[in-house]
């Protein structure tokens, strides 16, 4: 078995998931994964929604309700897009006069 992140076959085990299946961890990167994950991909539908809620100040644990997406990778994501959003408007004050 080798680390997803990292592709080093130094791992060890590291617990287990809420479903009891086998937790692992990197010594190298420390990066924790399961074997074979389940991954739930979410349609961009679902996307497009939780990038419009947080406009219209409706609180992450509502979003995070109605779309099925756990609260703290929601918030992890809408932080991530306020980062990324441009400060300055580029609009200039016009001079009087």
């Amino acid at each position: 078995m080798e680390c997803p992140a990292c592709d080093s076959e130094n791992i060890k085990k590291n617990g287990s998931i809420h479903n009891g299946r086998q937790k692992y961890s990197c010594k190298d990167c420390g990066r924790q994964f399961v074997e074979n994950p389940q991954n739930k991909k979410i349609p961009k539908e679902i996307w497009d929604i939780v990038d419009r809620l947080p406009l219209e100040k409706i609180p992450i644990a509502g979003i995070s309700r109605v779309t099925g997406i756990s609260e703290p990778w929601l918030r992890k994501y809408v932080n991530q897009k306020y980062e990324d959003t441009p400060r300055e408007s580029g609009i200039t004050k016009k001079k009087a006069g």
